[in-house]
């Protein structure tokens, strides 16, 4: 994959390693690491007209299971999608982990990833009017498997994946809060 150009590193910090993907950094008495090819990371908040959440399930090396999460990825960080906003993003991978296109897609928040581990920011994109293109699973040798999951039965069935063994990304709880409170608005 053909990366944007590194950011810079400003002078009161110095970088402890740089790997191709992250960089391990101090400033005074603090380490934590940035994607120095990224904006930031996009979580995608996506319901079919059947009223089902879509979610993604993959391995995850560092935690060493398969995790149920949000439709994510990475924003700018290749060459080819280097200008790419949050929600230009969100709809390009929505569609490949997902196989689902998006009509429309707005930015619900956009809040720190993990304010003592990096300074990521993870934006959160509301995408609508869902149309089923593929199969999904996505890109580059993913293996991401898809599951449209009812609104109303989503906590039952995230459980259900926890007791099976497998890790469940607290934001989906979050997407959940975000749906409730459109829901709201709307009634």
């Amino acid at each position: 994959m053909n990366k944007p150009p590194r950011r810079p590193v400003e002078p009161d910090v110095q970088v402890l390693h740089e790997g191709e993907w992250l960089r391990l950094l101090r400033r005074g008495h603090w380490e934590y690491v940035v994607r120095p090819h990224s904006s930031g990371a996009g979580f995608v908040v996506a319901v079919t007209d059947a009223g089902e959440l879509v979610l993604v399930e993959q391995y995850r090396w560092p935690i060493r299971c398969r995790s149920i999460e949000l439709p994510a990825g990475i924003i700018g960080d290749s060459a080819e999608f280097a200008g790419e906003d949050a929600c230009a993003s969100g709809l390009r991978e929505l569609e490949e982990e997902t196989g689902f296109r998006g009509a429309s897609a707005e930015l619900i928040t956009s809040a720190p990833t993990a304010a003592g581990l990096t300074a990521e920011t993870s934006y959160f994109v509301r995408v609508r009017g869902l149309s089923r293109v593929h199969d999904g699973g996505g890109v580059d040798g993913e293996d991401i498997t898809v599951h449209c999951i009812p609104t109303d039965q989503v906590d039952d069935w995230l459980d259900l994946q926890r007791a099976a063994g497998l890790s469940v990304d607290t934001r989906i709880y979050a997407a959940l809060h975000f749906l409730a409170r459109e829901a709201r608005r709307k009634g």
